[in-house]
C-alpha cells in the first residue's frame, strides 16, 4: 500500500529539465573594476611613441615693471629652457589569446566564443593598464612624485587634518583623491569620530565621498602592505599643467584608444591566435601636479560610547 502512495505520478523536475532552455548570462569575472583613473585622467595623443615634457629652468626669473606714469626704461627679460627635457615612452600592455576553432565552430549560441574570451582578456589587460599607471617604477604616479610633495599621517589613520594638509601640496584646481577602498573607510571612520560626516557627490552614475568639494576616487590597486597604505591627491589636465595618460592613436585593428587586436593566424592545430595589445603611458607636467600622503593605517578602529 505505501508503494503505491509514493509512486510518481506526473512528470519530474529533472526529467522536465532537459526540455526546457536555461537563460545564461555571459561569463562573470571578479577582478573587473570600475577603473575610476582612467576615467578621470585626460587623455593626451602620442606620436611615434614618444612625449617630450618640455620646462622652464628652476633658475629663470622674468623681470616685469609695474610702470608709472614716467618714460622710465623697462626691463628685458627671457625665458629659459631645459636644454635636455624628459622623453616618456609608451609601454606596452600585450598578450596572445588562443581560442580552438572547434570550440568557436560549436559552442558560439547563445554567445560568441571568440567575442567573450576576447572581452574577458580586453577587461583583464585594462586592469593591469590601471595598476600600471599607480605602480609603474618608471612611469606610475607613485614614482613620479617628487619629495617635497610626500607627506605622512601624524597619528597613522587618516584624518580630516590629513587630506587639509595634503591639499596645501595640490591647491592649484586640485581633481580627485586616489586611494584603496579600505582607506576611504578608515577616513570615513575618523571624520565620524571627529562628528564632520563627509558630503558625497555623484560622479559617472555613482556616489562618491568628498572632503573640501574634492571626491575620493576608489582603486584596489593602491597597494596595502601589513595594513598600510598611501593616499594620492592630482591635478589633471595638460592645460592646467596636470597629470595626463598618454596613448598611441590609429593602430592598426584598434578596439579602443591605445588598445588593438589583431588577428595571427591558425596553426597546425586548428588554434586561432589573437594578439591583443594596449600602449600607455602617464607624465606628471609640474612636480605640484600630484602629492601623497604616506604611511596611512587602516586597520585603527574606535569605540564610541553613547
Amino acid at each position: 500500500m505505501s508503494e503505491l502512495k509514493n509512486k510518481q505520478t506526473a512528470l519530474g523536475d529533472l526529467a522536465a529539465r532537459q526540455l526546457a532552455i536555461a537563460t545564461r548570462t555571459v561569463p562573470q569575472m571578479i577582478t573587473i573594476s570600475p577603473r575610476w583613473l582612467t576615467h578621470l585622467l585626460n587623455w593626451i595623443p602620442v606620436e611615434s611613441g614618444v612625449y617630450r615634457l618640455n620646462k622652464v629652468t628652476e633658475d629663470t626669473n622674468v623681470e616685469v615693471d609695474c610702470s608709472g606714469r614716467d618714460e622710465r626704461e623697462l626691463p628685458h627679460t627671457f625665458v629659459n629652457y631645459v636644454e635636455n627635457p624628459r622623453e616618456y615612452n609608451l609601454s606596452a600592455v600585450n598578450t596572445v589569446l588562443d581560442v580552438h576553432t572547434r570550440v568557436s565552430d560549436l559552442y558560439s549560441k547563445p554567445y560568441n566564443q571568440i567575442s567573450e574570451q576576447l572581452r574577458l582578456t580586453i577587461e583583464s589587460i585594462k586592469e593591469r593598464q590601471e595598476s600600471e599607471l599607480i605602480n609603474n617604477k618608471e612611469y606610475g604616479l607613485l614614482s613620479s612624485i617628487a619629495p617635497s610633495q610626500r607627506i605622512t599621517t601624524r597619528t597613522g589613520a587618516p584624518t580630516p587634518d590629513d587630506l587639509d594638509a595634503l591639499i596645501t601640496k595640490v591647491w592649484k584646481e586640485p581633481g580627485f583623491f586616489l586611494l584603496h577602498p579600505l582607506a576611504i573607510a578608515a577616513f570615513g571612520r575618523e571624520c565620524t569620530r571627529k562628528g564632520v560626516p563627509p558630503p558625497t557627490v555623484s560622479l559617472f552614475g555613482s556616489q562618491f565621498m568628498t572632503w573640501r568639494g574634492i571626491p575620493l576616487i576608489p582603486s584596489d590597486k593602491v597597494q596595502i602592505v601589513n595594513g598600510k597604505t598611501c593616499i594620492l591627491l592630482l591635478r589633471t589636465g595638460e592645460s592646467r599643467q596636470g597629470v595626463v595618460g598618454l596613448y598611441q592613436p590609429g593602430l592598426p585593428g584598434e578596439q579602443s584608444p591605445g588598445l588593438s587586436v589583431r588577428f595571427m593566424g591558425i596553426n597546425d592545430k586548428a588554434i586561432a591566435s589573437y594578439l591583443v595589445s594596449l600602449y600607455c603611458s602617464l607624465a606628471v607636467l609640474v612636480d605640484d601636479a600630484i602629492a601623497v600622503l604616506e604611511d596611512v593605517d587602516v586597520e585603527k578602529y574606535h569605540e564610541y560610547k553613547y
